[in-house]
Protein backbone atom coordinates (compact mmCIF):
# COMPACT_ATOMS: atom_id res chain seq x y z
CA UNK A 1 0.00 0.00 0.00
CA UNK A 2 1.34 3.20 -0.90
CA UNK A 3 2.24 5.86 1.84
CA UNK A 4 -0.31 8.77 0.47
CA UNK A 5 -2.92 6.24 0.22
CA UNK A 6 -2.46 5.29 3.76
CA UNK A 7 -2.22 8.79 4.95
CA UNK A 8 -5.66 8.82 3.54
CA UNK A 9 -7.19 6.06 5.09
CA UNK A 10 -5.39 7.05 8.45
CA UNK A 11 -6.81 10.92 8.05
CA UNK A 12 -10.29 9.25 7.48
CA UNK A 13 -10.37 6.80 10.84
CA UNK A 14 -9.54 9.94 12.87
CA UNK A 15 -11.80 12.04 11.07
CA UNK A 16 -14.59 9.69 11.97
CA UNK A 17 -13.99 9.93 15.71
CA UNK A 18 -12.35 13.30 15.96
CA UNK A 19 -12.09 16.56 15.32
CA UNK A 20 -9.71 18.68 12.99
CA UNK A 21 -8.59 20.34 16.39
CA UNK A 22 -7.70 17.15 17.85
CA UNK A 23 -4.63 16.04 15.59
CA UNK A 24 -1.70 18.14 14.40
CA UNK A 25 1.59 16.60 13.10
CA UNK A 26 0.47 13.63 11.59
CA UNK A 27 2.87 11.81 9.50
CA UNK A 28 2.65 8.49 8.10
CA UNK A 29 6.34 6.44 6.67
CA UNK A 30 6.93 4.56 4.08
CA UNK A 31 7.13 1.41 6.20
CA UNK A 32 3.50 2.01 7.89
CA UNK A 33 4.44 3.49 10.87
CA UNK A 34 2.26 6.54 12.28
CA UNK A 35 2.54 9.68 14.21
CA UNK A 36 0.89 12.57 15.44
CA UNK A 37 0.18 14.69 18.01
CA UNK A 38 -3.03 14.55 19.80
CA UNK A 39 -4.67 17.93 21.60
CA UNK A 40 -7.01 17.37 24.46
CA UNK A 41 -8.98 19.64 25.74
CA UNK A 42 -10.71 19.53 29.42
CA UNK A 43 -14.00 18.83 28.04
CA UNK A 44 -12.76 15.28 26.04
CA UNK A 45 -12.98 12.15 27.71
CA UNK A 46 -9.40 11.27 28.61
CA UNK A 47 -10.64 7.84 26.35
CA UNK A 48 -10.89 9.60 23.45
CA UNK A 49 -6.90 10.17 22.18
CA UNK A 50 -7.06 5.65 23.27
CA UNK A 51 -9.68 5.58 20.81
CA UNK A 52 -7.89 7.21 18.10
CA UNK A 53 -4.92 5.14 18.70
CA UNK A 54 -7.21 1.80 17.95
CA UNK A 55 -9.10 3.51 14.97
CA UNK A 56 -5.18 3.74 13.66
CA UNK A 57 -4.04 0.47 14.76
CA UNK A 58 -6.95 -1.67 13.46
CA UNK A 59 -5.98 -0.26 9.69
CA UNK A 60 -4.11 -2.43 7.37
CA UNK A 61 -1.25 -1.54 6.85
CA UNK A 62 -0.13 -0.01 9.68
CA UNK A 63 2.81 -1.31 11.52
CA UNK A 64 2.86 1.10 14.21
CA UNK A 65 1.23 3.97 16.11
CA UNK A 66 3.05 6.57 18.45
CA UNK A 67 0.92 9.60 19.86
CA UNK A 68 1.73 12.39 21.99
CA UNK A 69 -0.82 13.48 24.12
CA UNK A 70 -0.90 17.67 24.74
CA UNK A 71 -2.80 19.78 27.15
CA UNK A 72 -5.16 22.38 25.27
CA UNK A 73 -4.84 24.42 28.01
CA UNK A 74 -1.44 24.51 28.64
CA UNK A 75 -0.51 26.02 25.53
CA UNK A 76 -0.19 22.71 23.70
CA UNK A 77 2.13 21.05 26.44
CA UNK A 78 2.49 17.11 27.00
CA UNK A 79 -0.62 16.07 29.39
CA UNK A 80 0.66 14.84 32.92
CA UNK A 81 -1.12 12.10 34.32
CA UNK A 82 -3.12 13.28 37.21
CA UNK A 83 -1.70 13.04 40.95
CA UNK A 84 -3.00 9.73 41.97
CA UNK A 85 -6.11 10.79 45.08
CA UNK A 86 -4.58 10.68 48.90
CA UNK A 87 -5.23 7.55 50.35
CA UNK A 88 -8.13 7.62 53.03
CA UNK A 89 -7.41 8.78 56.79
CA UNK A 90 -8.22 5.65 58.88
CA UNK A 91 -10.84 6.08 61.70
CA UNK A 92 -10.34 5.23 65.36
CA UNK A 93 -13.55 3.82 66.58
CA UNK A 94 -13.75 2.80 69.73
CA UNK A 95 -17.14 2.20 70.06
CA UNK A 96 -16.37 -1.57 68.13
CA UNK A 97 -13.51 -1.97 70.83
CA UNK A 98 -10.45 -4.20 70.33
CA UNK A 99 -10.59 -4.22 66.17
CA UNK A 100 -8.85 -7.13 65.43
CA UNK A 101 -7.91 -8.33 61.53
CA UNK A 102 -7.78 -12.47 61.25
CA UNK A 103 -5.83 -13.38 58.24
CA UNK A 104 -4.40 -16.19 56.15
CA UNK A 105 -1.46 -16.03 53.63
CA UNK A 106 -3.06 -18.82 51.84
CA UNK A 107 -6.85 -20.56 51.72
CA UNK A 108 -7.79 -23.39 53.32
CA UNK A 109 -5.93 -23.18 56.49
CA UNK A 110 -9.17 -22.83 59.25
CA UNK A 111 -8.82 -18.69 59.10
CA UNK A 112 -13.08 -18.48 59.23
CA UNK A 113 -13.09 -21.65 61.71
CA UNK A 114 -10.90 -19.80 64.04
CA UNK A 115 -12.49 -16.28 63.91
CA UNK A 116 -16.15 -18.17 64.23
CA UNK A 117 -15.09 -20.18 67.52
CA UNK A 118 -12.76 -17.01 68.53
CA UNK A 119 -15.73 -14.76 68.63
CA UNK A 120 -18.31 -16.90 69.81
CA UNK A 121 -15.57 -18.24 73.00
CA UNK A 122 -15.11 -14.41 73.68
CA UNK A 123 -19.01 -14.21 73.83
CA UNK A 124 -19.29 -16.71 75.98
CA UNK A 125 -16.52 -15.35 78.16
CA UNK A 126 -18.82 -12.29 78.37
CA UNK A 127 -17.76 -9.89 75.95
CA UNK A 128 -19.62 -7.86 73.68
CA UNK A 129 -18.48 -9.12 70.39
CA UNK A 130 -18.80 -8.28 66.51
CA UNK A 131 -17.42 -10.13 63.63
CA UNK A 132 -17.42 -8.89 60.70
CA UNK A 133 -16.98 -11.07 57.39
CA UNK A 134 -15.04 -9.41 54.75
CA UNK A 135 -13.85 -12.40 53.20
CA UNK A 136 -16.38 -10.99 50.54
CA UNK A 137 -14.92 -14.22 47.87
CA UNK A 138 -15.95 -17.02 49.91
CA UNK A 139 -18.48 -15.59 53.09
CA UNK A 140 -18.65 -18.55 55.22
CA UNK A 141 -19.20 -17.23 58.53
CA UNK A 142 -23.43 -16.83 57.81
CA UNK A 143 -23.60 -20.78 57.67
CA UNK A 144 -21.12 -21.19 60.50
CA UNK A 145 -23.42 -19.30 62.83
CA UNK A 146 -26.53 -21.01 61.15
CA UNK A 147 -27.93 -17.13 59.76
CA UNK A 148 -28.65 -16.31 56.33
CA UNK A 149 -31.81 -13.66 56.71
CA UNK A 150 -31.41 -10.39 55.15
CA UNK A 151 -30.33 -8.05 57.88
CA UNK A 152 -33.11 -5.15 58.35
CA UNK A 153 -32.21 -1.19 58.38
CA UNK A 154 -33.64 0.85 60.83
CA UNK A 155 -32.66 4.39 60.62
CA UNK A 156 -30.34 4.45 58.14
CA UNK A 157 -28.02 2.17 60.31
CA UNK A 158 -28.10 -1.96 58.91
CA UNK A 159 -28.87 -4.11 61.79
CA UNK A 160 -26.66 -6.78 62.17
CA UNK A 161 -27.72 -10.64 62.72
CA UNK A 162 -26.98 -12.29 66.13
CA UNK A 163 -26.00 -15.62 67.03
CA UNK A 164 -24.36 -17.45 70.03
CA UNK A 165 -24.08 -13.69 71.55
CA UNK A 166 -22.06 -12.45 68.46
CA UNK A 167 -23.49 -9.83 66.31
CA UNK A 168 -22.30 -10.59 62.85
CA UNK A 169 -22.32 -8.65 59.27
CA UNK A 170 -21.29 -10.68 56.28
CA UNK A 171 -21.94 -10.25 52.29
CA UNK A 172 -23.33 -13.50 52.05
CA UNK A 173 -26.08 -12.03 54.18
CA UNK A 174 -26.83 -9.26 51.13
CA UNK A 175 -25.82 -11.56 48.08
CA UNK A 176 -27.56 -14.54 46.68
CA UNK A 177 -25.99 -17.57 48.25
CA UNK A 178 -24.58 -18.84 44.25
CA UNK A 179 -24.14 -15.09 43.01
CA UNK A 180 -20.20 -14.93 41.98
CA UNK A 181 -18.36 -12.69 43.58
CA UNK A 182 -16.65 -10.77 40.79
CA UNK A 183 -15.16 -7.81 43.00
CA UNK A 184 -12.81 -4.96 41.86
CA UNK A 185 -10.89 -2.83 44.32
CA UNK A 186 -13.31 0.34 44.64
CA UNK A 187 -15.77 -1.77 45.14
CA UNK A 188 -14.42 -3.91 47.89
CA UNK A 189 -13.03 -0.96 50.08
CA UNK A 190 -16.76 0.46 49.67
CA UNK A 191 -18.16 -2.51 50.71
CA UNK A 192 -16.03 -3.27 53.79
CA UNK A 193 -16.58 0.76 54.64
CA UNK A 194 -19.94 0.22 54.48
CA UNK A 195 -19.76 -2.88 56.56
CA UNK A 196 -17.91 -0.39 59.57
CA UNK A 197 -19.65 2.68 59.40
CA UNK A 198 -23.49 1.74 58.06
CA UNK A 199 -23.84 -1.14 60.45
CA UNK A 200 -25.55 -0.56 64.28
CA UNK A 201 -22.89 -2.29 65.52
CA UNK A 202 -23.68 -0.55 69.12
CA UNK A 203 -20.54 -0.42 71.75
CA UNK A 204 -18.33 -3.69 71.69
CA UNK A 205 -15.49 -5.11 73.82
CA UNK A 206 -14.03 -7.02 70.56
CA UNK A 207 -14.60 -6.61 66.37
CA UNK A 208 -12.87 -9.46 64.54
CA UNK A 209 -12.89 -8.91 61.07
CA UNK A 210 -11.96 -12.27 58.83
CA UNK A 211 -10.52 -11.63 55.96
CA UNK A 212 -9.72 -13.46 52.62
CA UNK A 213 -6.69 -15.50 51.98
CA UNK A 214 -4.06 -13.10 50.74
CA UNK A 215 -2.50 -9.57 51.11
CA UNK A 216 -4.91 -7.91 48.65
CA UNK A 217 -8.07 -5.53 48.44
CA UNK A 218 -9.54 -5.80 51.19
CA UNK A 219 -6.52 -5.91 54.02
CA UNK A 220 -5.28 -2.44 52.23
CA UNK A 221 -8.94 -1.45 52.48
CA UNK A 222 -9.37 -2.83 56.00
CA UNK A 223 -6.07 -0.58 57.36
CA UNK A 224 -7.06 2.33 55.59
CA UNK A 225 -10.59 2.75 56.90
CA UNK A 226 -10.44 1.80 60.25
CA UNK A 227 -7.20 1.59 62.89
CA UNK A 228 -6.67 -1.81 63.78
CA UNK A 229 -5.25 -2.61 67.21
CA UNK A 230 -3.58 -5.84 65.83
CA UNK A 231 -3.85 -8.79 63.29
CA UNK A 232 -3.89 -12.53 64.23
CA UNK A 233 -2.47 -14.91 61.52
CA UNK A 234 -3.74 -18.22 60.97
CA UNK A 235 -1.83 -20.87 59.69
CA UNK A 236 -1.25 -24.45 59.49
CA UNK A 237 1.99 -26.60 60.24
CA UNK A 238 3.40 -27.55 56.69
CA UNK A 239 6.15 -24.97 55.26
CA UNK A 240 4.07 -24.14 52.36
CA UNK A 241 1.15 -22.54 54.32
CA UNK A 242 3.98 -20.90 56.60
CA UNK A 243 5.53 -19.11 53.96
CA UNK A 244 2.15 -17.62 52.87
CA UNK A 245 1.45 -16.11 56.11
CA UNK A 246 4.63 -15.09 56.52
CA UNK A 247 4.32 -12.83 53.35
CA UNK A 248 0.20 -11.86 54.88
CA UNK A 249 2.41 -10.83 58.30
CA UNK A 250 4.93 -8.98 56.86
CA UNK A 251 1.60 -6.55 54.88
CA UNK A 252 0.62 -5.54 58.23
CA UNK A 253 4.14 -4.69 59.37
CA UNK A 254 4.22 -2.90 56.45
CA UNK A 255 1.11 -0.47 57.08
CA UNK A 256 2.20 -0.28 60.82
CA UNK A 257 -0.15 -3.01 62.13
CA UNK A 258 1.27 -4.97 64.87
CA UNK A 259 0.90 -8.87 64.91
CA UNK A 260 -0.58 -9.65 67.91
CA UNK A 261 0.41 -13.35 67.39
CA UNK A 262 0.47 -16.84 65.44
CA UNK A 263 -2.71 -19.33 65.89
CA UNK A 264 -1.41 -22.88 64.41
CA UNK A 265 -4.52 -24.73 62.99
CA UNK A 266 -4.84 -28.74 62.51
CA UNK A 267 -1.77 -28.35 64.53
CA UNK A 268 -2.41 -32.45 65.59
CA UNK A 269 -5.13 -35.13 66.45
CA UNK A 270 -5.92 -36.33 69.69
CA UNK A 271 -7.68 -39.86 68.74
CA UNK A 272 -11.22 -40.01 70.42
CA UNK A 273 -11.28 -43.62 71.45
CA UNK A 274 -7.00 -43.57 72.89
CA UNK A 275 -6.83 -39.84 73.53
CA UNK A 276 -3.23 -40.67 71.96
CA UNK A 277 -1.83 -37.31 70.05
CA UNK A 278 -0.87 -37.63 66.97
CA UNK A 279 1.30 -34.74 64.37
CA UNK A 280 -0.67 -35.30 61.07
CA UNK A 281 1.04 -32.68 59.32
CA UNK A 282 5.11 -31.40 59.88
CA UNK A 283 4.99 -30.01 63.66
CA UNK A 284 6.30 -26.83 64.55
CA UNK A 285 5.88 -24.59 61.97
CA UNK A 286 3.25 -21.97 63.72
CA UNK A 287 6.53 -22.15 66.27
CA UNK A 288 8.74 -21.46 63.54
CA UNK A 289 6.63 -18.44 62.00
CA UNK A 290 6.00 -17.14 65.27
CA UNK A 291 9.76 -16.90 66.04
CA UNK A 292 10.83 -15.74 62.92
CA UNK A 293 8.20 -12.69 63.68
CA UNK A 294 9.10 -12.40 67.22
CA UNK A 295 5.72 -12.66 68.65
CA UNK A 296 4.13 -15.66 70.52
CA UNK A 297 2.11 -18.50 69.26
CA UNK A 298 -1.20 -17.78 70.87
CA UNK A 299 -2.97 -21.53 70.82
CA UNK A 300 -2.70 -24.96 68.89
CA UNK A 301 -5.98 -25.84 67.38
CA UNK A 302 -6.16 -29.77 66.98
CA UNK A 303 -8.50 -31.43 64.09
CA UNK A 304 -11.11 -32.77 65.22
CA UNK A 305 -13.40 -35.39 63.42
CA UNK A 306 -17.32 -33.73 63.59
CA UNK A 307 -16.36 -30.32 63.53
CA UNK A 308 -17.04 -29.34 60.03
CA UNK A 309 -21.00 -31.31 60.68
CA UNK A 310 -21.28 -28.64 63.29
CA UNK A 311 -20.19 -26.05 61.79
CA UNK A 312 -23.04 -27.13 58.72
CA UNK A 313 -25.30 -26.83 61.29
CA UNK A 314 -24.22 -23.61 62.16
CA UNK A 315 -22.42 -24.48 65.75
CA UNK A 316 -19.16 -23.28 66.48
CA UNK A 317 -18.03 -25.99 68.11
CA UNK A 318 -16.63 -24.20 71.16
CA UNK A 319 -20.44 -23.77 71.71
CA UNK A 320 -21.40 -27.57 70.20
CA UNK A 321 -18.62 -29.73 72.06
CA UNK A 322 -16.89 -26.85 74.48
CA UNK A 323 -15.13 -29.45 75.93
CA UNK A 324 -13.73 -31.62 73.25
CA UNK A 325 -9.91 -31.04 72.70
CA UNK A 326 -10.70 -28.17 69.57
CA UNK A 327 -12.97 -26.81 71.91
CA UNK A 328 -10.65 -26.26 74.50
CA UNK A 329 -8.02 -25.24 72.71
CA UNK A 330 -10.22 -22.50 70.63
CA UNK A 331 -11.77 -21.44 74.30
CA UNK A 332 -7.78 -21.14 75.90
CA UNK A 333 -7.23 -19.26 72.59
CA UNK A 334 -9.46 -16.60 73.08
CA UNK A 335 -8.31 -16.20 76.92
CA UNK A 336 -4.65 -15.74 75.52
CA UNK A 337 -6.24 -13.06 73.37
CA UNK A 338 -8.26 -11.28 75.80
CA UNK A 339 -4.38 -10.97 78.15
CA UNK A 340 -2.18 -10.26 74.83
CA UNK A 341 -4.98 -7.08 73.32
CA UNK A 342 -5.47 -5.93 76.62
CA UNK A 343 -3.22 -3.11 76.61
CA UNK A 344 -3.31 -2.70 72.95
CA UNK A 345 -3.82 1.16 71.58
CA UNK A 346 -5.13 1.64 67.57
CA UNK A 347 -2.07 0.97 65.35
CA UNK A 348 -1.32 4.50 63.66
CA UNK A 349 -0.85 4.05 59.83
CA UNK A 350 2.77 4.74 57.97
CA UNK A 351 2.70 7.00 55.94
CA UNK A 352 3.50 6.29 52.36
CA UNK A 353 2.14 2.36 52.68
CA UNK A 354 0.79 0.84 49.75
CA UNK A 355 -2.60 1.60 48.30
Amino acid sequence: MSRPHLQSLVEQALGAITQPRHVRDLLVDAQGAVSFTFVLTTADPASLARQARKAVESLPGVTGVKVNVVDAANGGARASAPAPPAPPTADAMPALGKVLAISSGKGGVGKSTVSANLAAALAREGHRVGLMDADIYGPNIPRMFGRNEKPEVQGGKIQPLEAHGVKLMSLGFIVERDAPAIWRGPIIMKIIGQFLRDVAWGELDYFLVDLPPGTGDAQLSLTQIVRLHGALIVTTPQEMAVGDSLRGAKMFERVGVGIVGIVENMSYFVCPHCQTRSEVFLAGGGARLAAELGVPLLGQIPLQAGMAELADRGEPIVVGQPDSPAGIALRELARTVTARTAGLTPAVPITGAPR
